[in-house]
């Protein structure tokens, strides 16, 4: 009946068998978590549990389809489709479809995502004749959300002495007021953002306990996946609905919580044990995708944080080889020198790009490491760059659908009421606006019926009212009617979207007419898969609302998600939850990994260690430490000190490269053994990592201010080479330098070390 339990391990099996009671898997990287989950599952159906009583939270929507993927080769689709599966966003916000109407929510109310939110803040600064420099649109959203995530409402915001002095402290004492007028202006166009998915459910089963009641009894088995990056409304909400039955099953590892910046707070899981005093524990600890030596590597590294949950991840894979390090003179330096890298060991191993992820602790280095890439023609893709669902022609066609199925989405309104431009001005928007603000009423009200509102408009404007009011009303007629395929291609052609991308006749005219139409394609691609997917499922229709939901609830790891291939560049925060063959962590600096801003407290220390370890344990075969001894940051030249976590692997485990002269571990960590008091053993395997000519010891520099071109020079680590080119004056002063070793290179005298030969 069980058969497929035989593919577990011991550790694995016991963690899938014990279902009844708290439980608390801590699952090592790459020790098969998304495994016990899957089979758990699996094995609770295959053992009489109705799939409608269990409940499976997730983080990203491509986690939830793997595991429904799995669960369903398993058990087979029948059951396998039936469980309650997603992320936590697209399972509250299927509650609140359901029960939304307890707190005054219609059942299509329209779900903000990021971008919405920042332009309705956006709208709202502008409103209060407040300075949009100050009161950056992203700052105040991120303090909204930490607010909500925290279930703090406008009016527990404005009487918390605490932050209102933060915010006065930092000169902006307004955000109260706008996180205050957010909310009225969500409510008023029956709108959630993704915190109120959260906010509300909480509130849902708080302050309604009939419905907290059926969902307890629904739900008789809870099983969550990456606890560690939990909120404190995640968290509540979870406690409340696993305090009947407590067969709640949550599976993490506190060596992985990464998202303290969003809220997630590691507490929930180290404090598991007390919420549950009689929970069972499970420890994976063997490791499946490394070698030894990364294993080795990030164990030794996280023995350096108190707060943990203690464990031993081993392998039974290779031991691999050493861990490498790239030394870099400058940030460009350190591009090119990954870039060339990748490239040998695509050469020589036979590899395609995307077995390649360089990985960093800010999007903005991505610059230099793009470049390098670029000149050997090595294709790369960046994560969390401008995705599909960001572009104008997408958000205006999914207004017109949003506005479509919720007629009081303010923002939808205001995004097509002139566009295409149908004689609609702005002078008319802010009338309408205006008025719907003094009568505290919807905009759809107000722009449906101007005279009753006594709005100021001519003849031929209120015609033109009429007639967008009456287009979109049509719209809203066959969205029951038809299916999301249908209703989206008439409302794309009808709406003169269409129309007004073709006309523009230019390559991003046709660039946006050919996104109009993949979106076309997806929304066709969902009608047909779910109906293939969901067949018998009664609640499936293929209705727009139904897709549009989907796409307000996709992540970034969602919206990223192709197979092309192409070296991944991305932030070590964006890399979680993937594996690569070849890992590059780059920009291992103090200040910069750890942050400079991480540094200050022992938790923040802990958790950028805990975010190099991710890094660490994203890779399989290989992974390559760089760093640079300057780096431009803010238009600042800066000379760097290598990052103190270097001190935290242990040193037979890197493959140290030499400098001429020096002892490596003296010479690369000196500064921060002085500041532990530790010492360094001899490392094995001192090969230089370039075959850059070393200098002689005794190397000394010239004055190069009566630099020539002509000049034969030599360089500390380029060799001997000849001026071929200086221009500019003073601290600008630059050359260009032939070497015989490497080739051209284009130096800045005042920071360059030259010997003049002749």
């Amino acid at each position: 009946m069980n058969e497929f339990l035989k593919d577990l391990n011991q550790e694995q099996y016991d963690a899938v068998v014990s279902t009844e009671g708290p439980v608390m898997v801590i699952a090592g990287a790459g020790s098969g978590k998304t495994r016990v989950l899957t089979y758990r599952i699996a094995y609770l159906l295959a053992n009489g549990v109705d799939p409608f009583n269990i409940l499976a939270l997730t983080f990203t929507n491509k986690a939830a389809r793997e595991m429904k993927e799995r669960v369903m080769n398993l058990v087979g689709e029948r059951e396998g489709r039936n469980v309650w599966m997603g992320t936590f966003h697209s399972i509250f916000a299927r509650i609140l479809r359901i029960e939304g109407h307890q707190l005054g929510y219609p059942s299509n109310f329209t779900i903000y995502d990021a971008d919405d939110s920042k332009r309705l803040i956006r709208q709202i600064i502008k409103e209060m004749k407040l300075d949009n420099k100050v009161y950056l649109p992203s700052y105040i959203s991120f303090r909204i959300s930490m607010a909500k995530s925290n279930l703090m409402t406008p009016e527990m915001y404005a009487n918390n002495p605490d932050i209102v002095s933060a915010d006065e402290s930092a000169r902006k004492p307004f955000i109260k007021n706008i996180y205050k007028n957010y909310e009225a202006r969500l409510k008023r166009a029956d709108a959630m953002d993704f915190d109120d998915l959260l906010f509300n459910t909480y509130i849902l089963f708080k302050n309604f306990g009939q419905v907290l009641y059926k969902y307890q009894s629904k739900f008789k088995y809870i099983l969550v996946d990456e606890y560690q990056d939990t909120n404190q409304a995640q968290y509540l909400i979870l406690n409340l609905m696993a305090a009947r039955l407590e067969n709640i099953c949550v599976v993490g590892d506190d060596a992985q919580s990464i998202y303290a910046f969003r809220g997630a707070h590691i507490g929930n899981i180290l404090n598991f044990k007390n919420d549950y005093p009689d929970y069972k524990l499970f420890k994976l600890e063997q490791n499946y995708r490394s070698t030894k030596n990364i294993v080795a590597a990030a164990n030794k590294l996280i023995t350096y944080n108190k707060d943990q949950i203690h464990k031993t991840v081993w392998t039974d894979n290779e031991e691999g080889v050493l861990i490498g390090m790239i030394r870099a003179t400058s940030d460009n330096e350190e591009g090119s020198l990954i870039a060339n890298a990748i490239f040998e060991t695509k050469m020589n191993m036979q590899q395609p790009n995307k077995s390649f992820a360089v990985l960093y602790r800010t999007n903005a280095q991505s610059r230099s490491i793009e470049e390098a890439l670029r000149k050997l023609n090595i294709p790369y893709r960046i994560y969390s760059g401008l995705s599909f669902y960001s572009r104008k022609e997408i958000k205006d066609l999914l207004a017109y659908i949003r506005l479509s199925i919720n007629h009081n989405d303010e923002d939808a309104l205001q995004r097509t009421i002139n566009n295409p431009a149908r004689g609609i001005g702005k002078t008319t928007i802010e009338k309408l606006v205006v008025a719907a603000d003094a009568y505290n009423t919807s905009l759809w009200e107000v722009t449906s019926r101007p005279r009753r509102f006594q709005v100021n408009l001519n003849a031929g404007t209120l015609s033109k009212l009429d007639a967008f009011i009456t287009m979109i009303k049509s719209f809203a007629a066959e969205i029951k009617k038809k299916d999301a395929f249908e209703v989206a291609q008439l409302i794309a052609k009808s709406s003169g979207l269409l129309r007004m991308y073709r006309e523009e006749d230019t390559p991003e005219g046709i660039s946006r007419v050919e996104n109009i139409e993949e979106l076309l394609n997806a929304i066709k691609e969902f009608v047909e898969k779910g109906a293939e997917q969901n067949e018998g499922d009664m609640e499936y229709q293929g209705t727009l609302d139904e897709f549009m939901q989907d796409v307000a609830l996709l992540t970034d790891a969602d919206k990223n998600d192709d197979d092309n291939d192409k070296v991944a560049l991305m932030s070590v925060h964006a890399a979680k939850g993937l594996e690569f063959p070849y890992v590059f962590i780059s920009g291992l600096e103090e200040n910069l990994f750890p942050s400079i801003q991480s540094i200050s407290t022992r938790s923040d220390l802990e958790e950028e260690r805990r975010l190099f370890y991710v890094a660490l344990t994203r890779a399989m075969k290989k992974v390559t430490l760089t760093f640079a001894e300057s780096r431009y940051r803010w238009g600042q030249f800066t000379i760097t000190e290598p990052s103190r976590f270097f001190d935290e692997i242990d040193d037979k485990l890197i493959d140290m490269p030499k400098r001429a002269g020096m002892h490596p571990m003296n010479d690369f960590r000196g500064m921060d053994k002085r500041k532990s008091g530790g010492t360094s053993s001899q490392p094995r395997n001192m090969q230089p990592l370039t075959t850059q000519q070393q200098s002689p010891v005794s190397f000394e520099a010239s004055d190069t201010s009566a630099l020539q071109t002509g000049m034969q020079v030599e360089h500390p680590k380029f060799g001997k080479g000849k001026v071929i080119a200086v221009e500019g004056q003073g601290p600008n002063k630059k050359a260009t330098v032939f070497f015989n070793a490497i080739g051209k290179k284009n130096l800045l005298l005042r920071f360059a070390k030259l010997k003049i030969i002749s």
